[in-house]
């Protein structure tokens, strides 16, 4: 990384715009105008839109202490991305808005917007817009972004029906572990600089902190399987607290069996490393952006082959209430512990 340094000022705001969004090729025939008049112009050829927006801000999101601007950068697109897989949609276009304190030089911002690029590449989406700002301290970052989805094929999350088999993709918890190990090894250089970060080995949860997948995979895969979910939703504040999304707004109850929750090794071994339950990070930890959602009984033969998707449980009738049933074959309450941006 070079050590220039250039301030921002130099260029004025639709200089640094032009500048940090020069690299950008447009990827869909939907897109008739992108960046550079008052506003974009798309077409959707009959297609149905779907919008999302999520705002990130430095020192509740991210900490740059540990997060390296290239991958911000690609994790704030991905985020979005998330979320229009979750509604069973494609992601076409984002618009991105940053404001950020004189700290920040040219070069820091090009790294940010390498990583936007990236993940723009990766998921075939057109930049199309957004503002830049100067803010008091920090980095805010704030992102929509807009799919198109085959009219009225959208999935809900209010959608579920008693019955139907609850499914996640991939596996549960990295992230929170991720987030754990980082979080230790600076308050460890906050106390000693000299000491070097001991990452040796946890490659798999600090990847899934820094740099998360939005499972598009999934959403292609279900519809080449002919499945079409009864209801979905991405795991952004961890399991426990998506589930009861689900059930409050199908209004139903759930099971699912804590030895059907997906884990990988990794996560496996980091937890027992820090004393921690492993069915309990996945239940509570969030940023994993797997998906979850459920489906009739009656596809359940089509998926029966696929690794990527796990069958963790049955949606029920509200009454029964939304419980783990563990590998003793005990019955607990599951409770919203996952993330919560306003908790003090």
């Amino acid at each position: 990384m070079s050590s220039e340094r250039t301030e921002i000022e130099k260029l004025g705001e639709f200089g640094l715009i032009e500048h940090l969004t020069q690299n950008f090729e447009i990827q869909n025939a939907s897109t008739i105008l992108a960046i550079g008049d008052d506003a974009a112009v798309i077409d959707h050829f009959g297609k149905q839109t779907v919008i999302s927006t999520d705002m990130l801000i430095e020192g509740v999101h991210f900490d740059l202490m540990y997060t390296p601007l290239k991958h911000l950068g690609y994790k704030s697109v991905v985020v979005n991305l998330s979320d229009i897989y979750a509604m069973n949609a494609q992601p076409t276009h984002i618009t991105i808005s940053i404001g950020f304190s004189n700290r920040f030089s040219l070069e820091a911002l090009d790294e940010f917007y390498e990583g936007v690029n990236i993940a723009c590449e990766k998921y075939g989406v057109d930049l199309i817009g957004g503002d830049t700002s100067s803010s008091q301290k920090g980095l805010i970052i704030s992102v929509t972004a807009l799919g198109e989805v085959t009219p009225d094929t959208y999935v809900k999350r209010s959608t579920a029906e008693s019955g139907d088999l609850i499914c996640v993709s991939g596996d549960l918890g990295a992230a929170f572990l991720g987030l754990t190990l980082m979080e230790r090894e600076k308050n460890i250089f906050i106390e000693n600089p000299q000491v070097q970060p001991n990452l040796e080995n946890e490659d798999y949860i600090v990847g899934r902190l820094l740099k998360p997948e939005a499972r598009k995979d999934i959403i292609d895969l279900l519809e080449e399987m002919k499945v079409v979910p009864t209801a979905m939703m991405d795991i952004s504040d961890g399991l426990s607290s998506e589930l009861l999304h689900l059930c409050k707004q199908s209004d139903l109850g759930c099971r699912i069996y804590e030895d059907k929750i997906p884990l990988n090794e990794a996560t496996k071994a980091a937890a027992f490393k820090f004393g921690l339950d492993p069915t309990v990070c996945a239940l509570n930890g969030g940023e994993d952006y797997e998906l979850i959602f459920t489906m009739k009984q009656t596809d359940y033969d089509k998926i029966t082959m696929q690794e990527e998707i796990s069958v963790i449980g049955y949606m029920c009738d509200r009454g029964e209430g939304a419980k783990l049933i563990t590998k003793g074959n005990n019955l607990f309450d599951i409770t919203a512990q996952g993330w919560n941006a306003f908790a003090k």
